[in-house]
């Protein structure tokens, strides 16, 4: 299986081991990630305003190529995949929005046709957990993990429609396949603030502390994160529990983490 592949900045330089362990990964499955051969930063933020265009166009122009090779473009980055999944439904539903970008650049005529998947999408609904399950070679047997979705995977759900935005089951059904337990605990779907870690750093410690406080009530001894700046934020507050990259658990369960 082939499949275009937008890293993303944060995964080229600081969340690098993410990127490494999910091309391991991807291999040992059978699975093909293409790079895109020209990518721009996604702007980490999605533009609120309906006439920002320029800040939108890095999206509209991988989209673009994801599109024209026929292929689904695949993120591993919570950020990233919300950026392109929210630019790629500006496209396609607004018509106003594709005359905007034509008139802007030409040669960005776009009609939001690409596929947008999250590693974990394409791992649930392509590969398939119980063939994971048979892939697994070092089963993570004892391990009590809480799935931390986040806030930008799952909504606005209507666009992101990437699992129920409240009572989400896709990384816990990973968790489970690779011979872990799954644990839930009420705020796995919060915010973490990290946007507001600079500018209202005690706020963020705040959230990340309730967070950490509830995932230790239920019982997490590791927390899963599909995002670099919540595994930032919250791993900084703590080191009762640690958090990782899922594709590193990944890796490991396959028996491929020793050649990263």
């Amino acid at each position: 299986m082939v499949f275009d592949y937008y890293p993303g900045c944060t995964l080229s330089t600081k969340a690098k081991e993410m990127d490494v362990f999910a091309k391991l990964s991807a291999r040992a499955l059978g699975i093909e990630l293409r790079e895109l051969d020209a990518w721009q930063c996604c702007g980490a933020v999605y533009p609120l305003g309906a006439d920002v265009i320029a800040q939108k166009l890095p999206s509209v122009r991988a989209l673009k190529a994801a599109a024209e090779n026929n292929r689904p473009l695949v993120t591993m980055c919570s950020a990233c995949h919300h950026v392109l999944k929210r630019v790629n439904h500006d496209t396609a539903a607004n018509k106003d929005f594709r005359d905007t970008l034509t008139r802007y650049d030409a040669e960005i005529s776009y009609d939001g046709s690409a596929q947008v998947l999250h590693f974990f999408e394409l791992l649930r609904d392509y590969v398939g957990f119980e063939k994971i399950r048979e892939k697994v070679v070092k089963p993570l047997v004892g391990m009590k993990i809480g799935a931390y979705y986040g806030c930008m995977l799952l909504r606005p759900s209507s666009v992101m429609a990437f699992d129920d935005a409240e009572n989400p089951t896709i990384i816990e059904d990973f968790i489970n396949a690779l011979g872990a337990t799954p644990i839930k605990f009420a705020m796995r779907n919060e915010c973490c603030g990290g946007y507001i870690s600079l500018a209202q750093p005690e706020k963020s410690a705040g959230m990340c502390n309730a967070i950490l406080e509830n995932a230790k009530s239920a019982g997490c001894e590791m927390l899963l994160s599909a995002c670099p700046l919540c595994s930032y934020n919250v791993g900084k507050s703590t080191e009762d529990i640690k958090i990782e990259y899922f594709t590193k658990i990944l890796a490991q369960a396959l028996g491929v983490d020793e050649n990263a």
